[in-house]
């Protein structure tokens, strides 16, 4: 059977439902974990936080047949030990039903119906493909639960509610249980986990907020992050536009460069800072000039006619942004080592290909937006980059220019792009940046 969810993503940005609603009875939680404390909570989220997914949650439990010893053992496992309705002379099911008392049946108010009244479809996926992701997920960790969760069987518990209650309840049960208890899962296993969330239309902070993952070692040469990374995205960051930098609230350019650097949720720490770092190193260490490096950068965060001058030499700011990586990269992956980077030389001669084909057009849009600004055509700065900084920052800032000066492309340009992508490891939003640029047929 397959079934229509909603789109999670659009209701809650955060872990939701009873999974969610675990999370705030687990450790650095509510303060006391009694039953009166524990419905007043339940209705506090229900109610005035319009999480309608706990009542909905709590109903699926109920009507299951999952056995009641399974349902009273799912409490401690879910808030890692704090709170056990049992240990207050409360049967697993007469606690349901106490909390599902507090918690409307339906959606709590309009503002919720309205926010999940979208044309986008919810996922459709098959029950039993589901159940079976789900299940070989829980016996993947099923020796870090053991290690972790003292309660017996807990990995079958799991099970059984996937079986004979809800599959996606149970998935995000089964995430609770590994964050309260801080049994570890390996990054293998973290993006299966993610994967299934995706399908499931979770936002993403369901899935990784408080879990525990053991990380591959820090790889500067990943390229898997799309383009919210390394120094194309610093330099939207600081877009000279809209002052992009000034309106995220107040602060020096030192720490606005940090809200990139140190900005590694959901990912191992040290990643965002360790690529752009090597981004930051493979240019000032090129055969740029400085005033070269200087007119790139200017041109790629759209900043040629900016008045302040914290970026006025181009080297100077780049040893800036190389400071507030190495000082983070110190305090969250002190064994990290620089490896040497990815060169790609095989797609140099590709790469330049792109730049000379589209380079009338780019150096024609720049020059729209940025009159009378001084230095060499952009096209110069993107073959010098390319040829001394390396084919795959080069190929990342030639996106970024054509997607922030809204080059048009076309269709055989975009195919091209796509394949170079492919071969530099660039995920599929890399490339898709610029398809709102394409020339329709």
């Amino acid at each position: 059977m397959t079934r229509h969810r909603e789109v999670y993503y659009l209701a809650y940005e955060e872990d939701f439902g009873l999974s969610g609603f675990g999370g705030r009875l687990g450790p650095g939680g509510i303060p006391v974990a009694d039953p009166p404390a524990v419905l007043a909570m339940a209705a506090e989220t229900a109610r005035a936080e319009e999480d309608g997914q706990l009542g909905r949650d709590v109903r699926l439990l109920l009507e299951s047949p999952v056995p009641e010893a399974v349902v009273g053992g799912l409490w401690p496992a879910l808030t890692g030990g704090r709170f056990d309705p049992g240990a207050h002379g409360l049967g697993a099911r007469d606690w349901l039903r106490m909390i599902a008392q507090v918690c409307p049946a339906g959606t709590p108010d309009q503002a919720h119906a309205e926010r999940m009244d979208t044309a986008e479809p919810g996922p459709a996926v098959p029950e039993e493909e589901l159940r079976e992701s789900v299940r070989a997920e829980i016996g993947a960790a099923a020796p870090a639960l053991a290690g972790r969760v003292p309660l017996p069987d807990v990995a079958d518990m799991l099970r059984r509610i996937v079986d004979e209650a809800d599959a996606d309840l149970g998935f995000r049960l089964f995430l609770r249980v590994l964050k309260a208890n801080a049994a570890s899962v390996g990054e293998d296993q973290y993006e299966r986990l993610l994967g299934i969330g995706d399908r499931l239309a979770y936002p993403h902070a369901a899935v990784f907020e408080d879990l525990t993952v053991r990380w591959r070692p820090l790889d500067a040469n990943r390229r898997d992050l799309g383009p919210r990374a390394g120094l194309p995205f610093l330099s939207a960051m600081f877009d000279g536009e809209w002052d992009a930098w000034r309106y995220e609230g107040s602060g020096t350019p030192h720490e606005h460069i940090g809200r990139l650097a140190h900005g590694d949720r959901g990912i191992a720490p040290g990643t965002q800072a360790a690529v752009l770092l090597q981004d930051v190193r493979l240019l000032s260490d090129s055969a740029l000039s400085d005033d070269a490096v200087t007119a790139l950068w200017r041109i790629a965060a759209r900043r040629s006619g900016a008045d302040e001058t914290f970026d006025a030499d181009g080297r100077a700011w780049l040893r800036e942004i190389a400071e507030v990586c190495t000082a983070w990269l110190a305090g969250v992956a002190p064994s990290y080592v620089p490896g040497p980077p990815a060169h790609h030389d095989d797609l140099r001669e590709s790469v330049l290909h792109e730049v000379r084909d589209i380079g009338p057009a780019l150096d024609q849009a720049v020059a729209r937006q940025t009159p009378g600004a001084p230095g060499p055509a952009v096209t110069t700065l993107l073959r010098d980059t390319v040829t001394s900084a390396g084919p795959d920052l080069g190929f990342r800032l030639l996106l970024h220019l054509v997607d922030r000066y809204e080059v048009t492309i076309s269709r055989t340009q975009y195919d091209r792009y796509r394949e170079i992508g492919a071969r530099l490891g660039l995920v599929d939003a890399y490339i898709d940046q610029v398809s709102p640029h394409v020339r329709p047929l």
